[in-house]
């Protein structure tokens, strides 16, 4: 059995990090970005001794402004680029950016209002942009790059019809229908490949900055695409579709008792037998890009690659799916040949059988564990897996970006998980409770600790980012207000990080 930890070349060293999305933070413009206020963000974590910043995929907003449900695995969400960092680089002018009021955004994201604004500002910013070599350098590097272009030049051309409504030629790919695009649209193709550009040169600036503090990031990707992306449009064998391009089953997990009807996410699923056969060419591709991107890489859904849910096309909820075998080992392995030494964080949450504890063990990835699950009856048979008993090789959140805030889960959650977290930490209000589950997780042998920051500034149900099986409303809205992340704070998380060894970790 191989361990990717291990104790003479510890990948991990016992550290701490805060989960906050970029677009969560603070800026003029109505969303976060990386600019500035991600500067000083960075400075904050550094202050606090925090050796990671984790935040949720870079990818585009999908539907339902989810970034799990993205028309590309590997292009940057456009409405991240700064815009200050443009105005200093002469692409647009001081009036393209403040040419709109977002005074009502200080709190909540409005994604319709900030992705218009950014197109107008980035167009603008393009036509400023004259010397293309650039561009070319960046196609060569990145194989995916001239794909998307095509696929958004296509979309936008179309009114944004789905690429499964698009003529047969351009559907299945015809040589001449592609030639025909890239002459026709050519300039629109050119314009997304810029976009790509710059993500590209922010985002690395920004993470250098945070590496030169003293700050790894932590990067997260779904284990699914969407269907109506680049991704699926280009790589169509990789995927099981019909003959009329339609996946016959799709993704999502069963009922349980936190959703009776289970999620029904409604991905395409992989054709796991024919992707062994490239020897896993494509997410080994597609891990080596988000390496470039993040120093660790947490996979969504890990438990997929033991077992996947499938639903039948077309199904209301997810009652009528069933479990199929993933690809387990073999995937374990050619990740670990393609890319070693890299450091992988397994999101193993929901249904654990044994087969997916197996993989996880056998992979030596760290895997995660939640403290609201700790305490709660319904989330399965690892409710006694308390946080003393937490193995090393893991890494524990109070709850992540799918939960709700520690003060939200004190007052909804089922009392008898409340009034057993309390006896566990010898608190006698649930309103003193999250200070300690922090400390929980601080204290426990979790070789990583992070924490959302909504829960060390003790907000509640108003702050949760996401509600599982709901669409729209405030998910993937909520932002860090300005000056939240003061100096006061700084030394407190420092001093709890440093009062249990969790100071500074230096990479291996």
């Amino acid at each position: 059995m191989c361990y990717y930890f291990s104790m003479d070349k510890q990948l991990f060293k016992r550290s701490a990090g805060i989960l906050l999305p970029v677009a969560s933070l603070p800026s003029p413009y109505g969303i976060g970005s990386f600019g500035k206020a991600a500067r000083d963000w960075v400075d904050f974590l550094s202050e606090a001794g925090q050796s990671f910043w984790q935040i949720l995929p870079l990818v585009p907003a999908g539907y339902g402004n989810s970034p799990y449900k993205s028309q590309s695995a590997f292009a940057g969400y456009p409405s991240l680029i700064d815009l200050d960092v443009l105005r200093e680089e002469g692409l647009i002018e001081e009036k393209d950016c403040k040419d709109v009021n977002w005074d009502h955004t200080k709190k909540r994201v409005d994604y319709e209002k900030v992705d218009s604004h950014r197109e107008k500002a980035l167009r603008k910013a393009y036509e400023r942009f004259h010397d293309h070599t650039p561009l070319d350098d960046f196609v060569k590097n990145n194989f995916w790059a001239e794909d998307y272009g095509m696929y958004m030049a296509i979309k936008a051309s179309q009114g944004g019809r789905e690429w499964m409504d698009w003529d047969k030629p351009l559907r299945t790919r015809k040589p001449k229908a592609l030639a025909e695009v890239k002459n026709r649209l050519s300039e629109e193709i050119r314009y997304y490949i810029f976009v790509q550009y710059i993500f590209a040169g922010q985002w690395k600036a920004l993470r250098t900055y945070a590496n030169s503090k003293g700050v790894e990031i932590i990067g997260d990707i779904p284990i699914y695409v969407a269907l109506d992306s680049a991704d699926v449009w280009s790589n169509q064998k990789l995927f099981r579709l019909d003959k009329n391009s339609l996946p016959p089953e799709v993704s999502g997990c069963p009922p349980d008792s936190f959703t009776e009807d289970g999620q029904l996410w409604g991905n395409p699923l992989y054709d796991w037998g024919y992707i062994a056969k490239t020897g896993f060419k494509w997410w080994n591709e597609r891990l080596r890009h988000s390496f470039g991107l993040y120093d660790v890489v947490r996979i969504d859904h890990f438990r997929g690659f033991e077992g996947y849910y499938s639903i039948p096309y077309g199904a209301e909820t997810a009652k009528e799916g069933k479990w199929k075998p993933g690809p387990g080992k073999a995937f374990i392995d050619a990740v670990k040949k393609a890319l070693p030494g890299k450091r992988i964080i397994a999101e193993d949450l929901g249904v654990r059988t044994e087969g997916v504890v197996e993989l996880v063990d056998y992979s030596g990835f760290p895997n995660m564990k939640l403290l609201q699950f700790a305490f709660d009856s319904r989330a399965g048979k690892d409710k006694d897996d308390l946080p003393l008993s937490y193995k090393r090789n893991t890494v524990v959140y109070p709850g992540t970006h799918d939960n709700d805030t520690l003060t939200g889960w004190c007052e909804t959650a089922p009392y008898p998980a409340v009034k057993k977290a309390m006896a566990y930490t010898g608190v006698k209000r649930p309103a003193d409770l999250p200070p300690e589950m922090i400390r929980l997780a601080y204290e426990c042998d979790s070789i990583l600790a992070v924490i959302p920051m909504q829960d060390w500034l003790g907000l509640g149900s108003e702050a949760r980012l996401n509600t599982p099986g709901s669409i729209g409303g405030s998910n993937w809205r909520w932002r860090l207000e300005e000056r939240a992340a003061g100096d006061r704070l700084a030394a407190s998380i420092y001093e709890m990080t440093s009062l249990y060894g969790r100071i500074r970790a230096v990479k291996a």
